[in-house]
């Protein structure tokens, strides 16, 4: 273990300090998503990413790498969504292997009625409390650590065959 890096005080602080802020800040969604629409904050954005997508369905496979998901957790998810009648899976016509996660009308509508308070919620909790350059910053810092684990997420994906 000569080879670690280990991180200094100052170093140990920021780390602890941002998983910190993240975590509290995940949690906060999560339990307001929970107590005014009851549905997690990954359900939430499960119906968000198939909202936006053509036609309102997306492949499970890239509806789990737009959420960040992997496979078995997504369709674990979308099984849940199913039987509240939200999202419909339908067989890929191109791929009988794959399949289509669809947005119904009614899970639609459950993520127009959401969506206000979540948006309340992440705007009083992280655009309220920065300044604008600190948002700026933190649309620096947020690329920059999403850049620096591409390359060693995709691999990783690609080595237990993810995707």
């Amino acid at each position: 273990m000569s080879d670690v890096r280990w991180l200094n005080a100052d170093e140990q602080r920021i780390w602890r300090g941002f998983m910190t802020a993240v975590t509290k800040f995940t949690e906060h969604l999560d339990r307001q998503l929970q107590r005014d629409s009851r549905m997690p904050v990954a359900y939430y954005e499960i119906l968000v990413a198939l909202s936006e997508a053509p036609g309102r369905s997306l492949r499970m496979s890239e509806l789990a790498l737009v959420c960040h998901s992997s496979r078995s957790r997504l369709s674990h998810a979308v099984a849940k969504l199913e039987k509240e009648g939200w999202v419909q899976r339908q067989a890929c016509p191109s791929d009988r292997r794959g399949s289509i996660a669809v947005l119904t009308d009614r899970g639609f509508a459950v993520l127009e009625a959401a969506t206000p308070g979540h948006v309340t919620a992440v705007r009083e909790h992280l655009f309220d409390v920065l300044t604008p350059d600190q948002l700026r910053s933190l649309e620096d810092i947020s690329r920059a650590i999403e850049k620096g684990l591409q390359t060693e997420c995709a691999q990783v994906r690609a080595e237990i065959g993810e995707f």
